[in-house]
């Protein structure tokens, strides 16, 4: 793992529905109460926050030993001892440290925020494609003709516009967990916003009242005002005409991949930036696609490997859209939201992770299904005056040096399309609905499920990353779930022993299950390791402090070298979202449990041999099977018929 990443690790998406008790949370919650009021959340709803509390030290240094555990031997352990010991001594850096982040705490609304958004995205140099941005593949569509594609690529984005008109209005619900509200703010940050490339350091940029979209096709885009002067959205059978407009004309001619540039490396494309916007006609193009609402990308079709089907192509479009000479040029991934239409009815999004987590995202994704379920009604037809017509942003490729940056980006990003391989599982079995009858946590049994796959294929424990939601907290972000721990390793082990009964095993499955929700319930309310640990780091860069000892400590090395990186978006639809891997030798996992089905997300790099997410894919099932079959055995008995 790259180590600028070493305590962050993917943010990609927020595990639902874990509720805590009112007097738990209270126990935790000691920090001074802030007010917001979220528009998101209702307009004039205010929301009492706290601020995110700093850890105490002793305890993250207990939590941290705990988490190496099951990674190392009793050597290295003891050494890992040995090295929290020295850190968190009365008088020792660690103390200093912790001193110093306390005292930012008390001081700011949130110590944690600003230096999340910087460490973890703006200043991450690998490509957003893959490393950072996650796909989410829709249910197929019925259309299969390219007038039937225009027709529902008008639809979705009229119902992204309405999702938009949502948030303005305040109409968003109030989330909440148990009897505490969370920080709505993400939800306004996801439309009109862009991020801007920037030597070392990206920048975010917010365009929240934007009245316009771009409309990417052929490699060409367009800018076509949705909103007029008044405020009110243009219909449907608007959108729609201008669609096929555009369609024509970019059909008419064939234009260079100026997108895949957003795909490369962030250095490289910072300095590909720079020669670009140094052409006055760019700098207008490009000020306008980072200006506008979001992109809606119409692609061409993308070509399906022997042996895969259209939920892989969908797949690998939404990661990184088939590469340069297919849809990887039609994208500007520097955009919060794109919406992809491709042709025989794969369709999704794309979103570039740095201004929100996953919960918008998947609220915003059952929202538009069930609008692009309801079809086309008769008033989506009508005509809202002083819309105007689409209006193509030229681009001037002719310097040399832009010539080449797109040249090397396409084929950087054709060789990184090529060693990325996209899967996944619909495991038809059961669902959460059977998980639940048996009292156990889906999330956590899920957790457990993957831990089982990954030690039953590989033969040793997996450093597991998975992301739990701070939003309890003002601007609050994530924190790290470490699914590995010793009760989990102590699962998969009896799982695997012959001479273990079914009681035995059913026994330690509870068990790992408890561990895990334990440690969700720290993490959710900021008391796990990661995040503090990062804090107590950049603490030291910005007091001219050297970077302690403890932090390349082999133990803390391996616990955090996550070769899976997961985590839970939930919908109601058959969608589910996807992302890379974290590690060369890793696997991304995210899935949707549904009531009576499943569905994961799956990744893995084909060039690496310590990894193959075919042989994840099947051992993952198989795990979920013989997880059922002891339950069924020795576990809870179901009321009523599963």
């Amino acid at each position: 793992m790259n180590m600028t990443r070493l305590f962050q690790s993917r943010t990609t998406a927020t595990p639902l529905g874990r509720v805590l008790t009112s007097s738990g949370l209270s126990k935790m919650l000691t920090a001074a109460s802030y007010s917001t009021g979220n528009a998101a959340a209702g307009g004039s709803t205010v929301a009492t926050l706290q601020r995110q509390p700093v850890p105490k030290l002793p305890d993250t240094m207990q939590k941290l030993l705990k988490s190496i555990e099951p990674h190392v031997d009793a050597q290295v352990l003891a050494a890992s001892k040995r090295a929290t010991e020295q850190f968190s001594a009365s008088g020792a850096v660690g103390q200093k440290l912790q001193e110093l982040l306390n005292q930012r705490a008390a001081k700011m609304e949130s110590w944690l925020a600003d230096w999340w958004l910087r460490s973890a995205y703006m200043e991450y140099r690998d490509p957003v494609i893959v490393y950072s941005s996650p796909g989410l593949v829709f249910p197929r569509a019925d259309y299969r003709t390219f007038d039937g594609q225009l027709a529902y690529a008008a639809r979705m984005a009229s119902a992204a516009l309405a999702y938009k008109a949502q948030i303005d209005g305040g109409k968003i619900r109030q989330e909440m967990m148990g009897k505490v509200p969370l920080d709505m703010s993400q939800y306004e940050k996801i439309f009109g916003t862009c991020r801007i490339p920037g030597r070392d350091r990206d920048s975010v940029q917010y365009n929240p009242r934007s009245r316009h979209i771009v409309v990417a096709c052929g490699n060409r885009y367009y800018r076509l005002d949705v909103i007029n002067a008044s405020g009110v959205i243009v219909s449907e059978g608007q959108i729609l005409a201008q669609l096929q407009r555009i369609a024509k004309e970019a059909a008419s001619s064939s234009s260079p991949p100026v997108g895949i540039l957003t795909a490369n490396h962030r250095d490289s494309w910072a300095e590909a930036y720079e020669k670009l916007v140094a052409d006055p006609t760019n700098r207008n193009s490009v000020t306008a696609i980072q200006q506008a609402l979001f992109v809606l990308s119409i692609d061409r079709e993308i070509p399906q490997a022997p042996g895969s089907d259209h939920i892989i192509a969908a797949s690998d479009l939404l990661i990184h859209g088939g590469g340069s000479t297919v849809n990887g040029g039609n994208r500007w991934y520097d955009k919060t939201i794109q919406l992809v239409v491709a042709p025989n009815g794969i369709n999704g999004l794309t979103y570039e992770h740095s201004p929100a987590e996953g919960q918008p995202i998947a609220v915003m994704t059952d929202f538009l299904l069930e609008h692009l379920k309801r079809g086309t009604s008769t008033a989506d037809q009508q005509t809202v005056p002083g819309a105007g017509e689409a209006v193509e942003l030229p681009f001037n490729i002719s310097a040399p040096s832009v010539k080449a940056a797109i040249e090397q980006a396409a084929n950087f990003v054709d060789k990184l399309a090529a060693d990325i391989q996209m899967h996944y599982l619909h495991f038809t079995d059961y669902g959460k609905g059977f998980i639940k009858s048996q009292r156990m946590s889906p999330d956590s049994y899920i957790q457990m499920a993957i831990q089982y796959a990954f030690y039953r294929l590989h033969k040793v424990p997996g450093a597991h990353y998975e992301s739990a939601q701070n939003r309890m907290y003002l601007h609050g972000r994530t924190e790290t779930i470490r699914s590995c721990s010793v009760e989990s390793i102590a699962f998969a082990r009896t799982m695997l022993d012959p001479k273990k009964d079914g009681r035995a095993k059913v026994e330690s499955m509870k068990a790992a299950i408890e561990a895990h929700k334990a440690y969700v319930s720290m993490a959710i309310q900021g008391y796990g390791v990661d995040r503090h640990l990062l804090g107590l780091k950049l603490t030291a860069k910005e007091h001219g402090i050297a970077v302690p000892e403890l932090y390349s400590d082999p133990g803390l090395q391996a616990s955090a070298n996550m070769r899976l990186s997961t985590s839970q978006v939930a919908s109601r639809y058959d969608a589910f979202m996807c992302y890379g891997p974290l590690t060369a030798d890793g696997y991304g996992c995210c899935y949707n449990p549904k009531e009576e089905d499943m569905w994961f997300g799956l990744s893995a790099f084909r060039s690496n041999p310590n990894s193959d997410v075919e042989r994840f894919r099947v051992s993952l099932q198989e795990a979920l099977r013989e997880m059922y079959e002891v339950l069924v055995l020795h576990g809870e008995k179901p009321k009523g018929k599963l």
